[in-house]
């Protein structure tokens, strides 16, 4: 039974799509960690609670198909502030991220950075 568990999760894993705008952020990476985790011997693995798992199984499908996205269709493609899944999606960009991280840097932090005298990886060489 464990085999087929496994085999259940192996092919969510292959359809679950990979945002490569999201760098280590990604749910469908994060799945498939997990699932290589959970099922470290693959079809030999031993499953302590097979109902949890199944569970488990049962919810990631309902995300993977928007289950409750067709179950509560909603009106708008919009939430309150009026961004759009795209705009949403851009912002969440781990570059864009990045971007705004360094913006909301002081003055000084910058000029500090700027003018550190050594990087630690530079005191090796």
């Amino acid at each position: 039974m464990a085999a087929t568990r496994y085999r259940r999760f192996l092919k969510l894993c292959e359809e679950w799509p990979v945002e490569q705008t999201k760098r280590q952020r990604d749910l469908g990476v994060f799945l498939r960690q997990r699932v290589a985790q959970a099922f470290r011997e693959g079809e030999n693995t031993q499953i302590a609670d097979p109902e949890t798992c199944d569970r488990m199984y049962e919810s990631l499908v309902r995300i993977h198909t928007n289950y409750y996205k067709n179950k509560y269709p909603r009106l708008k493609d919009t939430n309150f502030t009026g961004v759009t899944v795209e705009d949403c999606k851009m912002i969440l960009a781990t570059d864009i991220l990045k971007q705004m991280e360094d913006m909301k840097k002081g003055t000084w932090k910058k000029l500090r950075e700027k003018f550190y005298a050594k990087k630690p990886e530079e005191d090796s060489k």
